[in-house]
């Protein structure tokens, strides 16, 4: 349980919303058209994804999140002071949430509601898929100081797109979910105090130099292709490494024995780029912390070394060695492991009934769920967890008082460890995300339709009809003297 007594107030989430657009393509038949092995896309990918339509961009999803967050906990706008904007897929380097406030108050003012405060701030969170992450910790902040008494809405909206043929095709996926954060929060509370952060540089782990973005042609659609620069592996030595630290952090400032803590949860929820990296990170973090725990932990750490036929006492070495992980960011060693004898280790425990028990059980809550959404980048850890506070609510599985621990990562590099507790009633509140509704509505595209949208070229035979939505209206082409909107979006509410 939280020590409250460390808190003035309390603060957190009172709602999630979201919005997917309905584009879906099935990962087993992406399969069949690029000639990839489905047993080990399912295995590691997961089911399906979604794809942004011609109309679409992160600021129409953004705004499509906030609208339905609006309606669905009966907010009033005004009493709203801080919009974050969580995103690495923004197409403005100067505007950011402050579009999607223009978007929504425009929403609200055709249905005769007040708009958003007009003292309210906007500000845009960008590092990469940890920018959501941020955004909460700026808006908790704000509620704690200037901002108390009123309410924040956090929302983070992606469009997770890679080259046709990369590696990182079916990781693919696009949507956002918006959160309302006050005191006295009717989900959540979010113990910012008992946190613990990372963060180092690690040059070629994620990029999105802007150089991608030059002579881009939108004549056909209105869509930016926004393909990283990415290192799969070394990618997700980043993922283990931060998570590893983040974690360490959060033990000292609770002075926590890490074994006794982690089998403690009995849910988690973290970044989700695809459904193997959590379940990655996860399991190497429960092996170090063997590695610092009692002869019994230690000893239970022997079995897996023993049955992958590496020295204990070597990867007990390797566990306390800190290696310099930028340093591997060479060609000629991008396929190095930070921890090798640990890996081989962790491939041994996935066999042990220990696995299930200590690793997947614990992120069993809305994981079905997100095999159908691939990567959200900001928005996957809160779709995460709204999916799971779904699933809890159907299972009466979580208690009040109880704590979550939050995973948010962002490449390049740094991570976020967060304790959750959930809340008096919290069912109320979990009752109005809706995310199964969000899901529902789904268009599955032909091989030659997910083809033209990838590619920003025209598509036809999508049988879809905007309601209740933002769409992309056209976009600015004019640049003379004495009037320019080149590339500025113009948006239309289509009731």
């Amino acid at each position: 349980m939280m020590n409250q007594t460390n808190h003035k107030k309390s603060i957190g989430i009172s709602g999630l919303a979201a919005y997917v657009p309905p584009y879906r393509v099935w990962l087993e038949d992406w399969c069949d058209w690029t000639n990839n092995q489905w047993p080990k896309i399912r295995e590691v990918v997961g089911r399906s994804f979604r794809v942004r339509g011609p109309n679409h961009s992160v600021y129409t999803m953004a705004a499509n999140a906030v609208v339905r967050l609006i309606d669905q906990y009966d907010i009033d706008p005004s009493r709203v002071k801080f919009l974050g904007l969580g995103t690495e897929s923004s197409t403005d380097n100067s505007a950011g949430a402050i579009i999607v406030k223009g978007m929504v108050d425009r929403a609200m003012e055709s249905r005769g509601k007040a708009p958003i405060s007009r003292s309210c701030e906007v500000p845009e969170f960008k590092h990469a898929c940890l920018g959501g992450v941020y955004g909460m910790k700026g808006a908790i902040r704000h509620l704690a100081l200037d901002g108390a008494g009123s309410q924040a809405i956090v929302v983070c909206a992606d469009i997770a797109e890679y080259a046709r043929g990369s590696s990182g095709e079916p990781t693919q996926g696009a949507g956002a979910v918006a959160m309302l954060l006050e005191e006295d929060p009717k989900l959540a509370v979010v113990d910012l105090i008992g946190s613990g952060s990372a963060s180092d540089y690690r040059i070629m782990d994620f990029r999105k130099p802007m150089l991608r973005f030059c002579g881009q042609d939108r004549s056909e659609t209105h869509q930016v292709q926004d393909f990283p620069v990415f290192n799969g592996k070394y990618s997700t030595t980043c993922y283990i490494d931060e998570t590893l630290h983040a974690l360490h952090d959060m033990y000292e400032k609770r002075a926590l024995e890490p074994t006794s803590y982690l089998r403690s949860l009995r849910t988690l929820f973290l970044h989700r780029p695809y459904r193997r990296m959590p379940e990655t990170g996860w399991a190497v973090s429960y092996l170090f912390a063997l590695g610092q725990g009692s002869s019994e932990d230690r000893a239970e750490l022997a079995a897996y070394c023993y049955e992958a036929g590496v020295d204990v006492d070597a990867v007990l070495e390797e566990m306390i060695s800190k290696p310099e992980v930028a340093q591997l960011a060479e060609p000629e060693r991008l396929h190095f492991e930070a921890y090798p004898l640990t890996m081989a280790a962790l491939r041994a425990f996935r066999s042990s009934r220990h696995y299930r028990l200590e690793i997947l059980d614990k992120l069993r809550l809305g994981s079905d769920t997100m095999l159908d959404l691939g990567n959200l980048y900001t928005a996957a850890l809160p779709a995460w967890m709204a999916a799971g506070f779904e699933q809890a609510l159907e299972e009466g599985s979580l208690q009040a008082g109880e704590e979550i621990l939050t995973l948010g990562y962002g490449s390049g590099d740094a991570a976020e460890v967060i304790p959750f507790f959930m809340v008096d009633g919290w069912q109320d509140a979990a009752a109005k995300i809706n995310f199964a509704g969000a899901m529902n509505l789904s268009l599955d595209l032909t091989q030659q339709q997910y083809e033209s949208l990838h590619d920003g070229r025209s598509v036809v035979g999508l049988d879809y009809v905007a309601r209740n939505e933002f769409v992309i209206d056209r976009v600015g082409g004019h640049e003379e003297r004495h009037f320019s909107d080149m590339g500025i979006e113009y948006y239309r509410y289509i009731a």
